[in-house]
This record gives C-alpha cells, sequence and structure tokens, in this order.
C-alpha cells in the first residue's frame, strides 16, 4: 500500500467519524424543547431540530447557510453588521454566551433570546457550537396592537430586561418619562410571568388621601368610618397570586409610604377597621416618572421604601432615543385606532414626525396620529395632514404659513392664554357642580385625576 493510499484511507476515516459526529449531535438537538441549530466555528449551520423547522422553516440544503445570513439576512458575521454576536462571545470566552436578537421568521421578524453554547473535544479542541433560540413574547418587532413594538438597540435592552426578569418573582421598578409605555411594559413582565394566569392589578397612586388609599388598596369593614355601610374588599385582594402595579410611587405622600412599606415588609395587611390579618401573595411591579434617588435625599421619599422597590431598576427610552421604531410604532398605534377604515402613513408623514422632539413620547405620537386620522382625506395621512395635526398639538394657527414676527408670536401668546384661562375657569366649574369630588369632574372633563391636579395647579400630596 502507497503513502498516498495510506492518507487517503487515513482522511477517509476521519470524515467518516466526523459524520457520524454530526449526525449524534443533530440527533441530540431534538432533545432541546426550544428550536435549535448545530453551527461550525466558521458560523455553518450544520443540523436543525423540529422545534427549530416548525418555527423558522425549513433551510436551503443546496448551499451552506450561514447563521448570520440565516438569522438576519446579513452577508457577515453579527459583530460586523453592528450587532454583538454570542459565537464570537463563546468563543472568546469557552462558555456558555446569550444575547436578544432580531430575528428573520416566516411570520416577519422576532425578538429572540439565543443561547450560544460551545462544545468542546476532551482535548479542548474546539468542535461545534449548539444554538438554542427562544421567541421572546414580552414585545414584537412587527406591527402590533397589542404588544410594545420596536427594533432599535434601546429598546432591545429594554426587551432583554424585561425578559430575563419576567420568570422572577423580583420586584420591579420600571422609570421614564411620561408617556414612555411603563403601564404596558408592566403588563408584559406579567404576561410572560408564572402569575399570568391570575390579574394584573394596577394603582394610580397620584391624588389619593391616606384614607382613599387605605379603602382602595386593603378593603374596608362595614362602619369603618361614616359611609362604610357594607364590607368592600380592597385592590389588593383582588391582586392574591398576580401582579400589583403601583403607577406613579413617587406621587406617594410620606403618610401613605409608612402603610405600604409596613405591607412590603411583613407580607401581611387588614381590611381598614378589621383586626383579622391577611398574607398578601402579589409580585410587585412600580413605575414613576420622577427622580426617586433625588427625593429620598431631600427627604420626600423614604429610604427604606426605595430599597424595597428598587430591586431590579428598568428604565424605559423616550421617544427621540430610538427614533428608529417611530414608523413601526406610528403604524401600529394607527391600527390600534382603526375603525373601520384602515389609513395609511406615507413616507413622507414618516420623515416628519422624525423631526419632532416629542416631549409626551409615545402618548404625544397617539394623540398626533389620532387628529391625523380626522384631518385626513381619505385613508392616506401625507405629511401636510401630520403638520396639521402637529400644529393643533402645539396650539399654532392653521391654514397659513406662520409668521414669526414678535406680533404674530405675541397674538398667539395671548390667544394660548385665553384658552388656559377659559379651560381653568371651566374646570373650576365643573368641581364646583361636583361639590369637590375630582374623580368625578376629571371623569367628566376626559382627562386624568393627575391631570386635573395639574391644570387647577394644586398639588396632589395635599389632598
Amino acid at each position: 500500500m502507497t503513502l498516498l493510499t495510506k492518507l487517503a484511507d487515513i482522511f477517509d476515516m476521519k470524515n467518516l467519524i466526523a459524520r457520524d459526529t454530526d449526525s449524534t449531535l443533530a440527533r441530540m438537538l431534538e432533545g432541546y424543547d426550544c428550536p435549535a441549530i448545530l453551527v461550525s466555528p466558521d458560523f455553518v449551520v450544520l443540523a436543525t431540530n423540529a422545534a427549530y423547522r416548525e418555527s423558522f422553516g425549513e433551510l436551503a440544503s443546496d448551499t451552506p447557510s450561514h447563521c448570520f445570513e440565516v438569522s438576519h439576512g446579513y452577508r457577515v458575521p453579527c459583530d460586523q453588521a453592528g450587532e454583538s454576536c454570542p459565537l464570537a462571545s463563546a468563543r472568546a470566552s469557552g462558555k456558555k454566551e446569550r444575547v436578544l436578537h432580531v430575528h428573520l421568521t416566516p411570520e416577519g421578524r422576532q425578538h429572540v433570546d439565543v443561547a450560544m453554547l460551545p462544545i468542546h473535544s476532551d482535548d479542548g479542541e474546539l468542535l461545534y457550537f449548539v444554538e438554542l433560540l427562544t421567541p421572546v413574547t414580552v414585545a414584537s418587532a412587527e406591527l402590533s396592537t397589542r404588544l410594545m413594538v420596536g427594533r432599535s438597540a434601546a429598546f432591545n435592552e429594554l426587551v432583554n430586561l424585561m425578559n430575563l426578569v419576567a420568570q422572577h418573582e423580583t420586584s420591579i421598578l420600571l422609570l421614564g418619562e411620561s408617556g414612555t409605555g411603563k403601564e404596558l411594559a408592566a403588563s408584559a413582565i406579567h404576561q410572560a410571568s408564572a402569575r399570568r394566569k391570575r390579574p394584573l392589578v394596577a394603582i394610580e397612586c397620584a391624588g389619593l388621601t391616606e384614607t382613599l388609599f387605605e379603602s382602595e388598596l386593603f378593603g374596608h369593614v362595614r362602619g369603618a368610618f361614616t359611609g362604610a355601610t357594607q364590607d368592600k374588599p380592597g385592590l389588593l385582594e383582588a391582586a392574591q397570586g398576580g401582579t400589583l402595579f403601583l403607577d406613579e410611587i413617587g406621587d406617594v405622600p410620606l403618610s401613605i409610604q409608612v402603610k405600604l412599606l409596613r405591607l412590603l415588609e411583613t407580607g401581611t395587611w387588614r381590611a381598614v377597621g378589621s383586626t383579622t390579618l391577611r398574607h398578601a401573595n402579589f409580585r410587585l411591579i412600580c413605575a414613576t416618572h420622577k427622580n426617586l434617588a433625588a427625593m429620598v435625599d431631600d427627604g420626600s421619599f423614604r429610604r427604606d421604601l426605595f430599597y424595597r422597590i428598587n430591586t431590579f431598576p428598568i428604565h424605559l427610552p423616550a421617544l427621540r432615543e430610538r427614533r428608529e421604531d417611530l414608523a413601526l410604532l406610528a403604524k401600529s398605534i394607527l391600527g390600534k385606532l382603526d375603525s373601520g377604515q384602515r389609513m395609511h402613513l406615507t413616507e413622507s408623514a414618516v420623515q416628519r414626525l422624525q423631526q419632532e422632539p416629542f416631549p409626551g413620547n409615545i402618548r404625544e405620537l397617539r394623540n398626533i396620529l389620532e387628529r391625523a386620522r380626522i384631518f385626513a382625506q381619505g385613508d392616506i395621512i401625507d405629511h401636510h395632514t401630520i403638520e396639521r395635526s402637529i400644529d393643533r398639538s402645539t396650539g399654532k394657527t392653521h391654514g397659513r404659513k406662520h409668521d414669526q414676527s414678535k406680533g404674530s408670536l405675541a397674538m398667539r401668546s395671548s390667544a394660548w392664554t385665553d384658552l388656559r384661562t377659559q379651560e381653568l375657569q371651566y374646570l373650576r366649574s365643573l368641581l364646583a357642580h361636583c361639590e369637590g369630588d375630582k374623580a368625578r369632574t376629571a371623569a367628566i372633563a376626559g382627562i386624568s385625576v393627575r391631570s386635573l391636579y395639574r391644570k387647577l395647579g394644586q398639588p396632589l400630596a395635599d389632598h
């Protein structure tokens, strides 16, 4: 036997062993419940399991597929396309690495939690990677009328944190400017948690007096106070086994903070007027647009309560921090507002929206789009319609070019002042008609209680 023949036999044997190993590892993928793929160190997809094929489809068999091509449509690895590459990270660390990516699926783009496991030979040689892909349910990377939507880096970081903490019992503090979607985020976390079959109970903390807070949260028994003619279960009772969401926790007066701290520290409560001790069973999520750390320093928020609720803080980015998501957000909002006539947003309209600073964030965007639906001629919203809708939101003149002279500015300022005065007079008159009932006044006026206090110029903690 010649040397060349021997080398050829050895080469064939190595290939046979490699094929057997690949086949064994491919069968091993079926042991995973989630979609899984076997990847070579040079990014080639060697095998997929049934769960992957069901979720992401079959791979083309005529040419080798690279993971970055299949998952993202890239021509180069993820880290060369501006994203983090879990394979490169796992190769460098020699350990399991994970990252949240937006992957291509037959239904469109989808947020996916990617875990990359390196597989080494007995002598330490890197042989393969097993990539496990778990679809994320807390948000959508496509149009959605139910979920938070986005694909930007800032939004992906938010989704990653929400996805990480959802399955734990950890208390969460949602931080961010007004209008960034904190209540929607709380709902998404609850739906992805083990408590999703139980209620999510939300309490708007702004404007609650101490007595009202206790009665609403803890409930009361008959005769507990004047007007308590029957037993009333509190919202804490409704939240048993589920999630308690305290919105605008930064607006809670100090007198109420003490009672809330006692609940969180002891895990027990009593209905107002009752001697029966109840045990609480809920997952806590709080939200605020205020700087609680600064409030702790100035004494307006208890330090011990702050540390109780700040176990896992999550910052929700402002709309200006995720402008890449604006078109997707706008189209999803229009889908929510759909009343039988589907509206179409032109590219020029999106470009006009991109120019806005959006201090009111997503809530402001929704208001503009709701006005645009009214102003639109037919089912098309173009940049002229958006311009008119934005003008409406800022109190500018409609139907003609804006005169930037001092005289015109003064006239607009005067007109706006008159409108504010009229609004204030209306709200005061309505409040008197409702005999001081601010909740009823706000409901009739079509605004929140918090907005009513702000428009009346009254501090919430005083009521």
